[in-house]
């Protein structure tokens, strides 16, 4: 049977711890190089920690030096978006399922692309690769 995703505000803050709140539904920001999965090299899936939507591939991993995990390519499960919050302007990255925020989309990603999905940790969960 599929989970229900919660419909209310009030049922997103029993779901989720409150810095994942705060970043997914709140469009917050953890603070930098403090995020559970910025040092994972594991093999896997990256997953919204909002509804489970599959975002990111291991394989697009990669060191950007900046304190959160750095993707160079994104599922079709995320959305990007003007923000103009804090007198930027930036492309948002969302998770199209559940509209949680995931972080912001640079252009001084590694080669051939040169994205940087520059994505909050709590945002996220991982799924390991399970060997065969």
């Amino acid at each position: 049977m599929k989970k229900e995703m919660p419909k209310t505000e009030e049922e997103w803050k029993r779901k989720l711890k409150p810095e994942q709140y705060q970043v997914l539904r709140e469009k917050g920001t953890e603070r930098a190089f403090t995020g559970k999965l910025l040092e994972n090299k594991e093999k896997g899936k990256y997953v919204c920690a909002g509804c489970g939507a599959e975002l990111f591939n291991s394989d697009a991993k990669f060191d950007s030096g900046t304190g959160w995990p750095s993707f160079s390519g994104a599922s079709e499960n995320v959305g990007k978006r003007i923000d103009t919050s804090h007198g930027m302007t930036r492309e948002e990255v969302y998770c199209k399922k559940c509209n949680g925020h995931l972080g912001h989309v640079f252009d001084d990603g590694p080669k051939p692309g040169g994205k940087r999905f520059c994505i909050n940790s709590c945002s996220l969960d991982f799924k390991k690769k399970e060997k065969k």
